[in-house]
């Protein structure tokens, strides 16, 4: 398996070539998440996003995998992949709206509390919701990679934590916190976090479910080397 420092390069050499794909398939998700996000309340929210906003970034993810497989990945496989997409992507989307509301009403209803007992009510709470969210990290790439239906992804994504916990955990913070150092760059992070991410993701995936891959592309340079003039005797 690759180190993550790797992924992460790959990510930022493959999004440097692909700059305009990953803006555009960014830009027609934040097309619906700004609007959402300023003028309708929350509730309403709750139930957009998981709906509209999740199916558009995950035919974000499907336009990218579908570059990796030599197909056309223009505007038109975001639509396609969001159509194809929309009961797996809108299931881990409420899943994620059901997190994120754990977790409001809990800061909400202890952090308001004085005492050590309800501050670590509220801890706790925050790392549970945030180890479910690591444990679902490979989810929808199973979906999109393996054609997995979205509940048995998700299991096999909890399985797939625990055999590489270490590396799931390194993987989800490096993903957060490339999307905090995009928040202050120039770019800005609702012009090029999807696409991004659906290169990150994507690379930090397949590292795990094919992990001999870079071995034999390493095996086969290797041979095609001793080929080369210069490399015999």
């Amino acid at each position: 398996m690759r180190k993550l420092n790797d992924i992460l390069v790959k990510t930022g050499r493959e999004a440097f070539y692909e700059i305009v794909p990953a803006v555009v398939h960014t830009l027609i998700g934040s097309a619906i998440l700004v609007p959402a996000l300023i003028f309708l309340p929350v509730a309403v929210s709750m139930i957009l996003l998981p709906l509209i906003y999740m199916p558009l970034v995950y035919g974000a993810f499907y336009a990218y995998h579908m570059r990796t497989l030599g197909e056309p990945n223009g505007v038109r496989a975001v639509f396609r992949g969001a159509v194809k997409g929309f009961v797996p992507s809108a299931v881990f989307g409420f899943f994620c709206s059901l997190l994120a509301l754990i977790l409001v009403s809990t800061w909400w209803y202890y952090g308001g509390k004085s005492g050590v007992l309800y501050m670590a009510i509220a801890v706790f709470q925050t790392y549970f919701v945030a180890m479910a969210l690591v444990s679902q990290f490979y989810a929808l790439q199973l979906v999109l990679q393996k054609d997995m239906g979205i509940f048995r992804a998700m299991g096999e994504s909890v399985k797939l934590m625990l055999r590489h916990p270490g590396y799931t955990i390194g993987a989800f913070f490096q993903a957060f916190f490339l999307g905090l150092l995009l928040t202050v760059t120039v770019v800005g992070v609702l012009a090029i976090y999807s696409g991004v991410l659906a290169v990150y993701l994507h690379q930090a995936a397949d590292n795990v479910l094919n992990p001999d891959r870079d071995k034999d592309e390493e095996t086969k340079q290797a041979q095609g080397l001793g080929t080369l003039p210069g490399n015999a005797g």
